[in-house]
């Protein structure tokens, strides 16, 4: 039954209109374009201003928690956090509850470059609504929370197919 209401709306939908999931894909690729090249023009990556971002509002968190909330691998954050370190945006000192666990925090240099990288932000997300009404805000965001809300909650990821030739032992 599901299926049959999935497919009588594909047939319905104007062809004109692209899937909702294409238009957020075309909207998240032209908005990390123009993230890279503000976050570069101030000497940070795009995901150096997420972790600075979130170590703003959530001070002392450690690499593997920030990794969650940045949308990567520990150790990949591990060499965000490295960088960020190097370049006095951020300082880590050891949890006082487990020793090997480093806590991170944001320095002065580092909120100085989040104000300037937000100003970028600013512009680029007055671009962006240039063309939302001002009264459908609101409602845009709470829309975009909940998607993602939802695929977040439901279906895991698939898990890759293996062929029967890969399975077969070699040798």
């Amino acid at each position: 039954m599901k299926s049959v209401q999935a497919a009588e709306r594909v047939t319905a939908r104007d062809a004109a209109v692209p899937r909702v999931a294409y238009l957020i894909y075309r909207l998240e690729r032209r908005l990390r374009r123009r993230l890279d090249a503000a976050m570069t023009a101030e000497g940070i990556t795009t995901t150096e201003y997420v972790a600075l971002s979130v170590l703003r509002e959530r001070e002392g968190l450690s690499s593997a928690q920030l990794a969650r909330w940045a949308f990567v691998s520990p150790q990949a954050m591990n060499l965000v956090i490295s960088s960020l370190e190097r370049g006095d945006f951020v300082r880590r000192r050891p949890d006082p509850r487990h020793k090997r666990v480093l806590q991170a925090s944001v320095t002065a240099k580092g909120v100085k470059v989040l104000e300037r990288c937000e100003a970028s932000m600013d512009e680029i997300e007055a671009d962006m609504l240039q063309g939302v009404a001002p009264e459908a805000l609101d409602s845009l965001g709470v829309t975009l929370l909940a998607c993602a809300r939802s695929l977040e909650a439901t279906r895991p990821l698939p898990t890759p197919r293996v062929s029967a030739s890969s399975r077969r032992p070699r040798g």
